[in-house]
């Protein structure tokens, strides 16, 4: 799959394209359109599904050096009332805060992050390592592992300092309940890479 043949698939959710749309009205600081939302639309495409079946939420990363709680509530308040009409969960988080809360509420390692796609890294999942923003021009997208494994409907882990086996095996779990055609792959598959980090 090619990053076009992946932008028209997940575009498909008009969910994604209209959020990607406001997050470039409001120009949010580094801001991005993440994860579960772009592969899962790939994958209803690729299984005959709705759009949005199965999409929990759609996760906005953003980055502002501000990270006191006020300010992401305004942000996050801010799209709520810009995207409520939707009626899906839009869930944003500003990136250069996750380290002030991430160890407490998960008892794992999160050192500070320097721009968002640093978080788009530390995903679980290296199928979800996938963001997409609107520019003047089209779309950035940024996807370090490709889209071989989103096209293949595989999900694979993605090993690092905040990876947790016991949370990679529940998300797993859940997609497979909701997509039997996928294909999940052990946590024993893939050695750590030095220097990279897994995903809240």
């Amino acid at each position: 799959m090619t990053q076009d043949q992946f932008l028209t698939a997940t575009l498909r959710n008009p969910a994604n394209q209209i959020i990607a749309e406001k997050l470039f009205e409001l120009a949010l600081p580094d801001a991005w359109l993440v994860a579960g939302c772009l592969v899962q639309t790939v994958w209803n495409g690729l299984t005959g599904r709705a759009t949005g079946y199965g999409i929990n939420d759609y996760d906005v990363f953003y980055f502002d050096p501000d990270t006191s709680w006020a300010a992401e509530d305004a942000v996050i308040r801010r799209l709520h009332g810009a995207l409520n009409h939707l009626n899906v969960t839009v869930e944003a988080r500003n990136q250069a805060r996750v380290h002030v809360w991430y160890g407490e509420k998960h008892g794992l390692p999160y050192p500070p992050l320097r721009c968002s796609t640093e978080g788009i890294d530390r995903f679980l999942t290296r199928n979800t390592r996938i963001g997409i923003r609107r520019t003047l021009d089209g779309y950035d997208v940024y996807a370090p592992d490709g889209f071989d494994d989103a096209a293949g409907l595989i999900v694979r882990p993605n090993p690092g300092p905040n990876f947790s086996p016991e949370n990679y095996e529940k998300k797993a779990a859940r997609w497979k309940a909701l997509w039997p055609e996928i294909t999940v792959l052990p946590v024993e598959t893939l050695p750590s890479r030095p220097g990279e980090g897994r995903d809240p």
